[in-house]
């Protein structure tokens, strides 16, 4: 069970979480956190791309951000916003946390097969989340409280006035995580994955969005049926750029050009060239910051709070 510091009564689990190829009973992406020195000019990405900050950390410099479905973490507090850029200022996918049956058990699980332990040390009132380390120095959270009852519940205050549950910027939700890794090391991060979490590898003719590279995993399927992807980069050859971290976040959405269309009314910039342009099947921003990006991919799958927001906005065809 999760070190929880109060007492409150656990969710039922769901019988399809009882199946071999879901041993964690992984459910989703809870968060993806950002680490950064500059969390006001982070936060003014986040809010041309549709979050709105809804609470603060009890007492470490962490806002949450939030619509539909999506949850985004904020790390400013300076050791964690140091360690986690290695010095530098541009922002960094510091961590992933996931939704599973049991985080104390998955957690465990994960060990056992070799993965690192994440030593954390949790303030009084706090939360002790279970971790291990993932690529490039980020962490990998479980998760086991989010739904009545949520982990935002007991670490943050809700920010007054404002909605909790902003709706989804055109139906946006986790489609998955994009990581660089090193030359070579496709067949080790595909068994880390696959070992320890159940991903299953898809093979080479099946592709998402518009930039196809690399290797495709997919999750076990969660409880809504769904599942979401991680996608492995391996460095060009002659490019010397080859540290392995969490690159960038793709969402999803039901309509790419709606999306777009949606995004750039609040201040977005895409890439048009080429090579990556917008189209029906996805679209890439620009960077921001120096390494903030969002992929979108065409997905069906929609949050609980989301909307279209595009209805009012005038027609724009694809780049």
């Amino acid at each position: 069970m999760s070190d929880l510091l109060v007492d409150v009564k656990r969710e039922p689990l769901q019988a399809s979480f009882s199946d071999e190829a879901n041993p964690l009973g992984l459910d989703g992406i809870e968060f993806i956190e950002y680490a950064t020195p500059k969390p006001q000019a982070l936060g003014q990405v986040l809010e041309m791309m549709g979050f709105k900050p809804v609470a603060r950390h009890r007492s470490r410099a962490v806002l949450l951000y939030r619509q539909g479905g999506l949850n985004i973490v904020l790390n400013a507090n300076p050791v964690d916003a140091k360690g986690a850029a290695h010095g530098g200022e541009a922002p960094t996918i510091s961590a992933i946390a996931l939704r599973v049956r049991d985080a104390r058990a998955a957690f465990n699980f994960v060990r056992e097969r070799g993965a690192w332990e994440v030593p954390t040390k949790a303030e009084v009132m706090e939360l002790n989340i279970p971790a291990i380390h993932g690529a490039g120095g980020s962490r990998i959270y479980f998760v086991d409280r989010y739904k009545e009852f949520s982990i935002y519940d007991v670490d943050f205050i809700p920010i007054p006035s404002v909605d909790q549950y902003p709706a989804a910027t055109a139906g946006l939700h986790f489609f998955g995580v994009v990581q660089y890794i090193g030359p070579e090391r496709s067949y080790d991060w595909m068994e880390f994955y696959s070992a320890l979490f159940g991903m299953q590898i898809i093979p080479d003719d099946q592709r998402f969005g518009i930039m196809p590279k690399g290797k495709l995993l997919r999750s076990p399927a969660l409880s809504d049926g769904a599942s979401f992807m991680l996608q492995l980069i391996e460095p060009e050859i002659n490019v010397l750029d080859a540290d392995e971290r969490l690159q960038r976040i793709g969402l999803g959405v039901p309509d790419v050009l709606q999306a777009v269309r949606a995004l750039r009314h609040l201040g977005i910039e895409f890439v048009e060239t080429q090579a990556a342009h917008t189209e029906s099947r996805g679209a890439i921003t620009k960077t921001y910051l120096g390494s903030v990006v969002f992929e979108l991919v065409q997905s069906e799958r929609t949050s609980p709070h989301a909307t279209h927001l595009v209805s009012s906005l005038p027609h724009e065809g694809a780049a």
